[in-house]
């Protein structure tokens, strides 16, 4: 056995607990032993349950699979001479004297260091029959839920009814799990919301309206008073009292379990019991060293109580651990934690969820910039100084895009507007593909720095699970997953290296594999194809709008429903295009921009009656701007019925069609350039593709239709088309190359069938069609060579099959608009409210809308709205509002 270094006495380290944190100390002194010459100390853990060490941050997978493995790193490392894990034993008593821990197996376990990693345990609320509740810590937890669900489900032949009291983390966790088990979960919780410790009060209410929305009941401001049962001891309901009353007003919620996920309070009896200094709160109280008021003991993660407080997250507890670790070895105190991490980023029944910083924007002087749609559970709020360009914090919920590029940027200056990283408000562009500085955290549970990733990938780990092992970014919570891969990408592209395919950690599969393999199935859902096609899991913001695009190219059916529209980015879900203040756009399709006057007419009175903005496009159509969700509908209303459609300015899909007079008017004219303009535009309008595509139609060989610069391009001439294919405009333009020479009408739009759908099966994800031919170029050294072999000679076989795909969308297109008013269900996704609640009365703020004003609401509709029913929406707050006032539907000055 190696010794240890000179002046070094082998010393016996014994640690109380086998958590996450205990995991982590035991870990990071192994693996710095050698360095420090400490190899020949020992390591004794005292483990309260038979299982290896396991992440309880993951638990509730158990749920779904009870057997499955949540063993914390290589368990090789429980093999080593010098550790020794004792398992279903916790310590029962501690002589400080002596320095020597008895073991519950009856053992005395002296030590010349003792670490406390003893944890917490989930709080029993003292109510009348509170033993009779399960809660929700351990793996044992879990199993036991299980097998109750399991025999109540037997005895009662129905569905349990389940009782989850708390609505944090934890408590939403238990009850997704009990509805995957086949109950039915009622969330109790005393806040007006869930999640209050992680979200502020918009962000909650938002969480309220997704929870709801997955088929959990919620009932907030309640207090459960006890639990009832009947004479043969099964539980039947519980009693609760309404916590927004001054008086105790009792019902019943009929109930076959209860859960309690409501807090955990820290493991430090035996410390206490000792004689050790513990918080005001609970928790042995330690320094910033993790030091306890006994030399010989510290103590780490949730039952630690430092910097004022304990702490109940995985990156606290690391770096608890870890700097212990570097104490003991190194013989001081230099290691010391100052602040904590406390980003959290979830995930549960498809709701994401995700906050850090000054989320509820308490620093003075401090900007709240938010988007607001509880309607479609869509809170999105920023928190910068007063001059808008240093990061304080923030709040996502369901849509989470921003965090991973925010939370590394937090107390820096902002590289661009706040403004353009609210993804659910359709920021422009996206977020700026900023390449974050090498001092900035990546992976918080872990503290690994942006330039400790790009070392490794400069070292030679060129993918996601090498970087995982080599760093440890990414293997507690994950939730750094897509940004470890985008920092891979940008790493491996300055390096000259080529970058993999695949389309995120849930597909291996390229974008283009992955649109082949859902088109030769029948599979029409996401859940479905991740199964298939995937490693399972909720998907990311990545492969979640790729596979609803790809859905909806092959299946053409409307693009909200089946679940489609919490894959859809927020301009899909709203069927339209969202402004930077945070309105709407209303830009029907006017096919070659031809239009007759009564449509007009329409257009003006629309326009005048909501008070719209009016502009013609730069796609030569007219659109309307400063809609808010509400009066989407009812806009859309008048537009159908005046024989209008949508013009998809929100999809990835055609734009239109830019034409110019052509034969019909201009004297130079040589073919119908508006007719053929408005049959293309009527035969691919609606077609889902990889990027947005316009077209251009030139009568004559003046291009005044600027053909060349679109992804498909005619230029008629005295003996029919030139046919110019992947043109490009905006911020990186390219020019269209001629890929045929007087073509008839017939073989134009052949050939444009074909060149569509070889593009929209084999294209990258977000790639326009100049980018794509430039990657055949470099597959096939010309890629306008390799079309034309594929489109014209046919020589893959595959025309045939491009032709038919094409017509099977000709023939089942639908207006999307169109069917949206036809159906109440999907016109529900058009209820919003303006913007944050503030705190205060909340009827007072309580309004319907209705077609030509909002109006206060009655008490009937208030009191359907606090079960989530009616069409009230929430009118307050001196922040900035989602959109501004029109004259058709006036706000309330308090708003």
């Amino acid at each position: 056995m190696s010794q240890n270094g000179p002046g070094n006495t082998a010393r016996n380290i014994l640690v109380v607990g086998a958590g996450p944190a205990a995991w982590r100390f035991v870990r990071a002194y192994h693996e710095g032993a050698q360095d420090a010459g400490r190899t020949s100390d020992t390591i004794t853990v005292l483990n309260d349950e038979p299982y290896i060490p396991y992440d309880r941050v993951a638990i509730e997978q158990l749920f779904k699979d009870t057997d499955k493995d949540l063993t914390l790193g290589d368990p090789a490392l429980w093999d080593e001479s010098t550790i020794n894990l004792v398992s279903n034993t916790r310590g029962e008593s501690l002589n400080r004297e002596s320095r020597v821990v008895k073991g519950s197996d009856g053992v005395d376990y002296p030590y010349d260091v003792l670490v406390f990693a003893t944890g917490s345990s989930a709080v029993r609320i003292p109510i009348p029959n509170a033993d009779c509740a399960h809660v929700f810590r351990t793996a044992d937890d879990v199993k036991n839920m299980v097998s109750e669900v399991e025999r109540l489900q037997t005895k009662l032949g129905r569905a349990p009814r389940g009782i989850v009291v708390g609505g944090g983390l934890l408590g939403l966790e238990a009850a997704e799990g009990l509805k995957d088990l086949g109950a039915e979960p009622t969330i109790l919780d005393v806040a007006p919301w869930l999640l209050s410790v992680e979200v502020d009060q918009g962000g909650g209410y938002a969480v309220n309206a997704q929870i709801k929305a997955t088929g959990i009941d919620i009932e907030t401001g309640a207090f459960i008073s006890a639990i009832n049962k009947d004479a043969s001891g099964e539980v039947i309901s519980v009693s609760v009292a309404d916590s927004t009353s001054d008086e105790a007003v009792i019902h019943q919620i009929d109930a076959d379990l209860v859960v309690f996920a409501a807090g955990i309070r820290p493991n430090d009896e035996l410390a206490r019991a000792a004689g050790l200094e513990t918080g005001e709160r609970g928790g042995i109280l330690v320094n910033n060293a993790c030091h306890t008021s006994d030399e010989h003991i510290w103590a780490i993660g949730e039952v630690a109580c430092v910097l004022g407080r304990t702490w109940g997250l995985v990156a606290p507890a690391n770096a608890m651990a870890d700097a212990v670790a570097k104490n003991l070895l190194n013989g001081n105190e230099d290691a010391q934690v100052e602040e904590f991490d406390i980003a959290t980023k979830l995930k549960f029944s498809g709701v994401q969820v995700a906050g850090f910083g000054d989320r509820r924007g308490t620093t003075e002087g401090c900007l709240e910039i938010l988007f607001a749609d509880p309607a479609r559970g869509m809170y999105q709020k920023i928190v910068t100084s007063g001059d808008a360009k240093t990061l304080l914090g923030g709040v996502f919920v369901g849509d989470t895009a921003p965090f991973d590029s925010l939370k590394p940027l937090l107390g820096r200056e902002l590289p661009a507007e706040p403004n353009v990283y609210l993804t659910a408000a359709g920021g422009g562009d996206g977020i700026p593909d900023t390449e974050l500085p090498d001092d900035a955290i990546l992976c918080s549970c872990n503290n690994i720095s942006f330039g400790e990733v790009r070392q490794a990938v400069v070292d030679g780990n060129h993918d996601v699970p090498a970087l995982k092992a080599c760093t440890t970014a990414g293997t507690q919570c994950g939730s750094c997953v897509p940004m470890l891969q985008k920092t891979l990408e940008q790493q491996m592209k300055k390096m000259g290296m080529t970058v993999s395919k695949a389309l995120c950690e849930h597909f291996d599969f390229s974008r283009a594999e992955l649109a082949e393999a859902v088109r030769l199935t029948n599979l029409d859902d996401f859940d479905s194809v991740i199964a298939r096609f995937g490693h399972g899991g909720d998907g990311c913001a990545i492969c979640k709008p790729t596979v609803a695009s790809i859905l909806s190219s092959f299946r053409n059916s409307y693009v909200l429903d089946a679940g489609r529209g919490g894959l859809q980015e927020t301009n899909d879900r709203a069927l339209a295009n969202m402004q930077k203040n945070g309105t709407y756009s209303v830009v029907p399709r006017i096919p070659a921009g031809e239009i007759p006057a009564k449509k007009l007419a329409v257009i003006a009175a629309v326009a005048d009656e909501f008070n719209l903005y009016v502009k013609i496009t730069g796609a030569q159509r007219i659109g309307m701007f400063g809609a808010r969700l509400e009066q989407l509908p009812y806009i859309w209303e008048r537009l159908v019925d005046a024989g209008f459609e949508s013009g998809q300015a929100y999809g990835k899909s055609l734009r239109n069609v830019k034409s110019c007079l052509g034969s019909t008017w201009c004297r130079y004219g040589v073919q119908d350039s508006v007719g053929m303009a408005v049959e293309l535009e009527n035969r691919y309008r609606g077609l889902r593709s990889p990027h947005k595509f316009k077209f251009g139609v030139s009568g004559c060989n003046r291009e005044c239709a600027e053909a060349q610069g679109k992804d498909v391009g005619l230029i008629a001439t005295t003996n029919g088309w030139n046919l110019y294919l992947g043109g490009n405009g905006g911020a990186n333009p390219a020019h269209g190359r001629l890929f045929v020479k007087d073509a008839s009408s017939e073989e134009v739009v052949r050939y444009i069938d074909r060149y569509l759908m070889y593009y929209i099966r084999t294209a990258d994800k977000l790639q326009r069609t100049a980018r794509w031919l430039e990657d055949l170029d470099e597959e096939h050294g010309d890629g306008l060579a390799h079309l034309q072999s594929v489109l014209i000679e046919d020589s893959l076989g595959v025309c045939e099959d491009l032709e038919r795909d094409m017509q099977r969308h000709v023939d089942s297109y639908q207006d999307e608009w169109a069917a949206t008013l036809k159906d109440e269900r999907r016109l529900r996704r058009f209820r919003a409210f303006i913007n944050e609640p503030d705190g205060s009365d909340e009827a007072a703020h309580l309004f319907v809308l209705e077609r030509e004003q909002i109006r206060p609401a009655t008490p009937e509709e208030i009191a359907a709205a606090e079960k989530g029913e009616g069409n009230t929406v929430l009118v307050t707050g001196a922040k900035i509002p989602v959109g501004p006032p029109s004259a058709h539907n006036p706000v309330p000055a308090n708003a």
